[in-house]
C-alpha cells in the first residue's frame, strides 16, 4: 500500500523519571496524552540518552518533552528548542547522553531531522518522590498544549 504524500508520522517522546519528584515532569505530560489522545503515538523515552534514537527512526515529526534545569526563570517555565537544547553538563559515558545529544546524534545519521523538544523548567530534582510541585504541574499543562500544537502544525 502506497503512502499518501500528506500522511506524516508523528510521535511525542516523553523523557524523565517519575520516582524523582519534579523530574517526572515529562512523564506527566505522557499521561496526560495517553489518558486524553490515545490516537496520538506518544511514547516513554526513560531517562533519555542513546535509547531516544531508534524511538526517533522512521518519523517525519518528534516532539520530545523533558524536564530540565537552567533554561527558564522559574519553576513551571516552558521553553520550545527547534535545535537540540543546550547541554548542562560534560559527558562522561555514554549512558549520560542527554536528550540533546541525542537529537544532534539522530540529526547527523539522518533518523530525525524535524525535532521539537520542549522543556519544562523544575528548578529542582527531589530523590525518591513522586510528587510534582505546584508550579511544574501547571508547566506540564501548558506543555502538554504546545505538544498538541506541534503536532497540527
Amino acid at each position: 500500500m502506497r503512502k499518501n504524500v500528506t500522511e506524516t508520522r508523528r510521535r511525542v517522546i516523553a523523557c524523565g523519571n517519575p520516582l524523582m519528584g519534579n523530574d517526572g515532569a515529562g512523564a506527566s505530560v505522557l499521561h496526560l496524552l495517553m489518558e486524553l489522545n490515545p490516537e496520538i503515538d506518544a511514547v516513554d523515552g526513560g531517562t533519555g540518552g542513546l535509547g531516544l534514537i531508534p524511538l526517533m527512526e522512521g518519523y517525519d515529526k518528534i516532539v520530545i518533552v523533558d524536564a530540565m534545569v537552567g533554561i527558564g526563570e522559574r519553576a513551571g517555565d516552558v521553553r520550545v528548542f527547534r535545535e537540540p537544547p543546550p547541554v548542562r553538563h560534560g559527558t562522561l559515558a555514554l549512558h549520560e547522553v542527554g536528550v540533546g545529544e541525542a537529537v544532534t546524534i539522530a540529526r547527523e545519521l539522518g533518523l530525525a531531522l524535524d525535532v521539537v523538544t520542549i522543556g519544562i523548567e523544575v528548578g529542582r530534582v527531589e530523590q525518591y518522590s513522586p510528587v510534582l510541585d505546584p508550579a511544574v504541574e501547571d508547566g506540564v499543562k501548558a506543555a502538554y498544549a504546545l505538544v498538541l500544537h506541534e503536532l497540527a502544525e
